[in-house]
């Protein structure tokens, strides 16, 4: 397991540099801001006032954008979901297909190694590939805090990342579970990726349909708390969805333990067709 976990870690390296580069990157200039943010917040709550109801939908924080965690809230946990939500899902789904297409699955299957060692050993590689991103991205935040007039500890930065975390592990899970099943890593990626999408779309729609909200209350991000979880945090939420993903992640090993491994290139849906007499 620990050389899968290894590999996995040597074939993500270039995802962990250049994401935690610049989500480090863009959090140091956020997090720069804030207090140029704070002294012109009359003028930006005036202009905020001038937004349609449809925009403010999506980001219900953007009126306590003045405040510590109302600005982490509007300037990084509202859409940074969807900006790794993309990485996280296209990661999942070639995490073992990936291989399976390009040929290299069977090889490696035919060392010494066991199909469970290596499903947790990628797995356990992705998830620490994550959290090195996410930390880069708590760095970001955290060098410039106290110079920019952020009354946060360092303490609190980081839990602002932990629903993160949580939600991105939700659909990362199902980007694998669809990758077991779909044959194609490209099919798992992008019906994974329009669920997220959906979903993210779902959270501005729900505040301007009332009727929307019992779908919405069953979905990943209606237990995303972004940095409102500094002020009240709900750490019932946060396992959670943590339990779900790794729910989803232990249906999609059983699968992958049970399925026929293929030499190479994408699978067929394999429909089958009723022979003409």
């Amino acid at each position: 397991m620990f050389a899968e976990y290894k590999n996995t870690l040597r074939k993500l390296r270039g995802s962990m540099i250049g994401w935690g580069i610049g989500l480090l990157l863009y959090d140091w200039l956020m997090s720069s801001f804030f207090s140029s943010i704070v002294e012109m917040s009359d003028q930006l709550v005036e202009m905020v006032a001038a937004y349609p109801e449809e925009f403010i939908a999506f980001f219900p924080s953007i009126g306590d954008f003045a405040s510590p965690v109302g600005y982490i809230d509007t300037y990084f946990s509202s859409y940074m979901t969807i900006i790794l939500g993309f990485f996280v899902v296209g990661a999942c789904a070639k995490l073992i297909v990936g291989d399976e297409e390009s040929g290299t699955l069977d090889l490696v299957l035919a060392h010494p190694v066991s199909r469970t060692n290596l499903f947790w050993g990628r797995f356990l590689g992705f998830v620490t590939a994550l959290v090195v991103i996410l930390l880069a991205s708590w760095v970001g935040w955290l060098i410039p805090a106290k110079s920019a007039g952020f009354t946060l500890r360092a303490l609190d930065f980081l839990i602002a990342i932990f629903p993160l975390f949580g939600v991105l592990m939700v659909f990362g899970a199902l980007a694998l579970f669809f990758s077991m099943l779909l044959p194609a890593a490209r099919l798992a990626g992008g019906l994974s990726g329009a669920l997220l999408v959906g979903n993210f779309l779902l959270v501005g729609m729900s505040n301007l349909n009332q009727d929307l909200i019992p779908v919405y209350e069953v979905t990943p991000f209606y237990f995303y708390q972004g940095a409102k979880m500094i002020e009240d945090p709900n750490w019932g939420w946060f396992f959670g969805l943590l339990g779900v993903a790794l729910v989803i992640v232990a249906i999609s090993w059983r699968i992958f333990m049970r399925r026929d491994i293929r030499v190479g290139g994408e699978a067929g849906w394999q429909i089958p067709l009723r022979s003409a007499k």
